[in-house]
């Protein structure tokens, strides 16, 4: 049984959408047009009744202009979209997550903790985190880790303080999260705009700001890009999309 096949009467969710090859576009399209399938190897077709929810880190309206994703799968997944602000943009969310995030971590550890310091509460509230919600987690996990007291605190090593503050509209299509329901889709950006370099002589563009970014971000994973604690994990992005942008970008390592 393939996954929409065990989804029926229920919800599927289809992340990072974006990255489906053209092939499983035209199939896809057909499931949620005709809400039926073939079985590899089966006789007859197979009708469901699946809620979709799709998310994807790429501009999608960019890639139906750039024919790289179809226009009229776009426009059957785009029906109901939730847009989600960066992280940045909304640190009143920050307290919540970091309770959950530091209560998840230190029950998976075996750690109790009291709570978490004021002023590390404030310097995470403080930082811009340009990695959004896939960031924290990972700072907080490192924290909870190497954490000895019975309040968390947060070393200078693990949430440097950024050199500058990135402008809101640095990366703005990708500076919103979407969710859609009923066959719904939209953009889900997990990688938020960098922080601007400090001293540069005149305006930067937004290709050497993100060049700079990535570089920054491999260089503290010592260029590893996959797994739990790669660069593609900190980015928000697909390790093949981070390569792609790092070949697009002239990113290799000497």
């Amino acid at each position: 049984m393939g996954r929409f096949e065990l989804a029926d009467r229920g919800t599927i969710f289809l992340d990072e959408i974006g990255e489906l090859p053209p092939e499983a576009q035209v199939k896809l399209l057909r499931v949620l047009q005709e809400r039926e399938f073939d079985r590899v190897g089966g006789a007859a077709p197979i009708r469901v009744d699946v809620r979709v929810i799709a998310a994807s880190n790429r501009d999608l309206t960019k890639a139906v202009a750039e024919k790289t994703f179809r226009e009229d799968l776009y426009y059957r997944l785009n029906v109901f979209p939730v847009h989600l602000p960066p992280l940045r943009n909304r640190p009143d969310d920050i307290p919540l997550l970091v309770h959950f995030l530091v209560n998840k971590f230190a029950l998976q550890i075996g750690k109790h903790l009291d709570g978490v310091s004021q002023e590390t509460m404030r310097r995470l509230q403080e930082y811009p985190w340009p990695g959004n919600v896939r960031e924290l987690e990972n700072v907080l996990e490192r924290a909870v880790i190497l954490t000895t007291g019975p309040m968390l605190e947060i070393a200078a090593d693990l949430l440097p303080a950024p050199a500058t503050e990135p402008s809101g509209d640095l990366l703005k299509p990708e500076s919103s999260e979407r969710l859609s329901d009923l066959n719904g889709l939209g953009k889900t950006p997990l990688t938020e705009a960098p922080p601007s370099n400090v001293g540069s002589s005149g305006p930067e563009t937004l290709e050497s700001v993100e060049r700079d970014y990535i570089l920054s971000i491999l260089h503290r994973t010592n260029w590893v890009i996959n797994g739990p604690r790669g660069a593609a994990k900190i980015l928000g992005l697909h390790p093949n999309t981070l390569r792609n942008r790092m070949r697009k970008l002239g990113v290799s390592r000497e």
